[in-house]
This record gives structure tokens, C-alpha cells and sequence, in this order.
């Protein structure tokens, strides 16, 4: 029996688009969805599918799972999160996947974020960080580049991290988003306290 692949092209030494790595996320997604993978499964083969660099890499992903049901595969839903702390302290950290557009809100409550043994999908990623009244605090990896795009309102805001010490191979981190009466803090070296399932 042939093996399920959502690739036409026999070709495994062709060097793989995103486009080529968003359908087997789709059918990474749908897979985990339906009861197929475990969310630690998904992450491992959504990892490997990101950073997969030609046809070949993408191709032992999905050779156990039937194709994506929808014709539209490329719309995966890991595509966008949102994480909301409201009235209350939310804390997301070890391994998750996160959005290629990822929303953070803090609205009178405080939002803890640690990225950095996050699952990245792809090689930029918006964070959109609104704060109102709240706390929001986030870690990068360490090897990431942030851009700075945000904005703040009679709020404390600090946004480290830029091209300087990070690895030009590493994820480009785009920070937008607004604060207002609150607090943004965007680091690769957060104080340690708020990690409370790090070792001192």
C-alpha cells in the first residue's frame, strides 16, 4: 500500500515552500483533533515540519495519517492563539504551540508567558500584546530577534531582545499591541521568579 502524502511531486530532494509546510501542519492539526496524535506527537511533528528544509524532510510527517478533510489545508488553526488573563493570573510555559499571529491580553489581571520551549510555526511570529490595567509578561528564546511595534499609554513598557545577541538564524519576533495602565515586559531573560517550574 502507497503511503497517504499531500505532495504530488515524487521529487524529495525539491526543496519545500511554506505553503508545503502549512498542508502538513493542516493535517497534523486535523490528526490531533480527531484523536490520531497526542498534543506532544503534534508538537514534535508540527516542530519538524516548520523547520523541515526540503520535500523529503516533510514527507515521514504525515506517511501514518489519512490527508486533511478540508480542501482548503493551508488554513491551520495553530495559524492564530489567544491567551486572555481576565481578573486573574494565567501562567503558559514548557512545550505548547504557539500562533504565527499570537494574542496576549491582560485586562486587570496578569499574563505569564514563556516561549522558549515553545513550538514557533515558522520563522516570524507577531505577538500582539494588549494590556488594560494588567501585567504581561513575556520570555523569548533565546535565540530570537524582536521588533519592537507596540505602544503604551501611561503604562510601564519594556521590550528587550533586539537583533543584537540573537541568531540570525534564530525566529524574528514581532511585538505589537497597545498598553494602557499597565505593564508590558518582553525579554529572553525574565527574572527567574516568574517561572515556577524552573530550578533556581
Amino acid at each position: 500500500m502507497s503511503s497517504l502524502t499531500p505532495f504530488e511531486s515524487g521529487d524529495t530532494a525539491q526543496r519545500a515552500s511554506d505553503a508545503d509546510r502549512d498542508r502538513v501542519a493542516a493535517i497534523l492539526g486535523e490528526a490531533m483533533a480527531t484523536g490520531r496524535l497526542t498534543s506532544v506527537e503534534h508538537a514534535d511533528r508540527l516542530e519538524a515540519a516548520y523547520t523541515a528544509v526540503t520535500i523529503g524532510d516533510l514527507v515521514p510527517l504525515t506517511h501514518d495519517l489519512p490527508p486533511a478533510l478540508s480542501a482548503s489545508s493551508s488554513d491551520f488553526s495553530a495559524e492564530q492563539q489567544n491567551v486572555a488573563a481576565v481578573f486573574s493570573k494565567v501562567i503558559r510555559g514548557g512545550r505548547w504551540v504557539a500562533g504565527r499571529h499570537t494574542t496576549l491580553r491582560s485586562t486587570f489581571g496578569a499574563l505569564i508567558i514563556d516561549l522558549s520551549d515553545a513550538v514557533l510555526p515558522g520563522r516570524e511570529v507577531t505577538l500582539e500584546l494588549n494590556s488594560f490595567c494588567g501585567k504581561l509578561i513575556v520570555r523569548v528564546p533565546t535565540n530570537a530577534r524582536v521588533i519592537d511595534e507596540g505602544s503604551a499609554l501611561f503604562s510601564k513598557r519594556h521590550v528587550s531582545g533586539g537583533a543584537e545577541g540573537g541568531d540570525p538564524n534564530g525566529p524574528l519576533i514581532r511585538v505589537t499591541g497597545r498598553a494602557m495602565f499597565g505593564k508590558v515586559v518582553v525579554s529572553r531573560s525574565a527574572a527567574n521568579w516568574h517561572w515556577p517550574w524552573r530550578n533556581q
